[in-house]
């Protein structure tokens, strides 16, 4: 294996530090203050179905619904399910019912508060499988619940809180969020959809992959070239400026930090028309599910065949409309986070259909390290338990110093207060979905008990087989080996915020004594956080800016080295 491991001196960057709070579930409190919920005449026409949260602010900077979060400035949330509740009627938020960061109402101080209702939306689905579930519809947010085109909310109000107050706070959801307008297409970016019929078999309902599309210099003129593409993975993507392209300067109206940003997608601009820069089909896929803002790119038992309507059906489609080769080892993949593990996974489920992944600071590649949990040998998910006499928590957040600032407890519970059954769209709940198996109730079967944190170890050996990405490559090697070989790019800071480099040591361990050899190529960050890209002469926020300059002109040369004989590697070369 051709491994290259870089530790320059550290230039961390900017932390993003999260919240730490004691958090016991524990009976509620018989006293405590009561909101009471209801829609406006007018705003809704039958029953409503979905996850109604109740919020509550000391800080005025913004709306309560946009200040939800596991970080150290999280406001206060509690929820509730609604299921079949008729407009007319109300729901009512007591001490009972469980919230984050307090626990209960009754622990909630004596004072004046910013406070709001919202109501999320879920929608009915009849899968194939046989089970009926409800779950959130992405309407083209990418699953965030306090955006979501026809979710109802309230206008915030200021109400005084008293534990020992008996009487009832009457809130009234009297707003709908309006839907989200289409982004413009131009000279290089074009939007795309399909209905996948896989998809949509599998949801019983119609279900639709979306497609930007940044096409190369002078596309139009080349009408006979056919391209490599790159597969630029990630979270939703909502415009391609969004993900970092820009066709226009800055605007001089802009804040500086947006000016900086807008400055770095327009240079990415003029770098893909520059007269060197290869010319490619960059592709950022839109599939987002019931449960997250995006699939992970593979099948899935909760999710249904993402993977292949990604790979058999949408890419194909991409390309023969754009004059892509059309051919594996013309495709290569790259991505930050859960965009590293997908174009890692990816690239391990449908090793032929791409010819390389350069996995960036990605999502736990090995399950002995998901974050801080071996989930084989450890039997809690939330403490260390081989002392009798206490029970340690484990991290779930850190900056580059090693502070910590979340357990992976509280991490788990913010998401249990937003949605039950997985149906946050929070990150634990997003990795639970796609790796594993149904539950008897149609949702997925939990990998550990959201409270209490107790592992279940069927659950952990179905993760284990299905994508523990380095356990599958370990076990498939003498296959996947030869396949494989020279297509794995990795890179992870040392002092990544969620503890993901332990998996990519773990799997570097591997790769470094497989045989055949993975020629694969690994870097770090010494002392980096989360998202290290690969850049070690600049922090990770300007670093992540480059990503595209710094490893496309690599992807063109592997692509023209790799090629077989006689293939088109001339047309795209101007």
């Amino acid at each position: 294996m051709a491994l290259r491991r870089i530790r320059p001196m550290a230039w961390p960057a900017l932390a993003l530090p999260f919240l730490a709070l004691p958090f016991t579930v524990r009976s509620a409190a018989p006293a405590g203050p009561r909101f009471a919920v209801r829609v406006a005449p007018g705003l809704a026409t039958g029953p409503l179905d979905g996850r109604l949260l109740l919020l509550v602010s000391k800080d005025e900077s913004q709306e309560p619904r946009f200040q939800i979060e596991d970080g150290p400035k999280s406001q206060q949330a509690f929820g509730i399910d609604v299921d079949g509740w008729a407009p007319g009627t109300t729901a009512t938020f007591e001490p009972g019912v469980l919230g984050y960061p307090l626990e209960s109402l009754h622990d909630l101080p004596s004072g004046s508060y910013t406070v709001q209702a919202l109501l999320h939306k879920y929608e009915t689905f009849h899968r194939s499988d046989g089970h009926t579930v409800k779950l959130p519809m992405d309407r083209g947010e990418g699953q965030q619940w306090n955006r979501a085109p026809g979710n109802l909310y309230s206008t915030p109000r200021k109400v005084t809180v008293d534990p020992a107050a008996t009487a009832r706070v009457e809130i009234t959801l009297d707003q709908t969020i309006p839907p989200i307008p289409d982004p413009p297409t131009t000279r290089y970016v074009r939007h795309e959809r399909i209905q996948s019929d896989r998809l949509t078999k599998f949801w019983g309902r119609p279900m639709q992959l979306g497609a930007i599309v940044t096409l190369p210099k002078d596309w139009a003129l080349h009408p006979n070239a056919r391209y490599p593409v790159l597969v630029h993975h990630g979270h939703f993507p909502s415009s391609a400026e969004g993900d970092g392209w820009r066709e226009t300067p800055p605007d001089p109206r802009a804040s500086e930090a947006q000016r900086q940003t807008q400055a770095a997608a327009y240079q990415f601009y003029k770098d893909w028309n520059g007269p060197n820069f290869p010319r490619m089909i960059h592709l950022l896929i839109q599939h987002p599910t019931p449960y997250f803002d995006d699939s992970y790119a593979v099948n899935s038992a909760n999710h249904g065949p993402y993977g292949d309507a990604i790979t058999k059906d949408l890419l194909p489609m991409i390309e023969q409309q754009f004059h892509g080769v059309g051919q594996g080892w013309a495709r290569v993949m790259t991505g930050g986070s859960t965009g590293g593990w997908e174009a890692f996974g990816v690239q391990v489920f449908y090793p032929d259909d791409y010819n390389g992944a350069w996995a960036l600071c990605p999502d736990p590649v090995d399950f002995r390290s998901y974050r801080s949990v071996n989930i084989y040998d450890e039997q809690n998910a939330y403490y260390y338990e081989d002392n009798p006499f206490k029970r340690t928590p484990k991290p779930g957040y850190r900056d580059y110093r090693d502070h910590l600032y979340s357990t992976f407890e509280e991490r788990n519970l913010v998401e249990l207060v937003l949605g039950t059954h997985g149906r946050s769209a929070g990150q634990h709940d997003a990795w639970a979905s796609v790796f594993g198996p149904v539950g008897s109730d149609g949702y997925y079967k939990p990998l550990y008990d959201k409270l209490s944190g107790a592992i279940d170890p069927e659950v952990a050996i179905y993760w284990r087989d299905h994508y523990d990405l380095r356990f599958i490559m370990q076990r498939d090697w003498a296959t996947l080996g030869p396949k494989l070989r020279g297509k794995i790019h990795i890179t992870s800071g040392t002092m990544d915020n969620g503890y993901l480099n332990n998996a990519v040591y773990q799997m570097e361990e591997f790769l470094g004594r497989a045989t055949p050899s993975a020629e694969s190529e690994i870097i770090y960050g010494e002392r980096r956080e989360h998202c290290f890209t690969g850049d070690t002469e600049h922090p990770n926020s300007l670093g992540s800016r480059t990503v595209h300059q710094r490893y496309m002109p690599a992807m063109a040369q592997w692509i023209k080295r790799t090629a077989p004989a006689g293939a088109d590697v001339r047309s795209w070369v101007y």
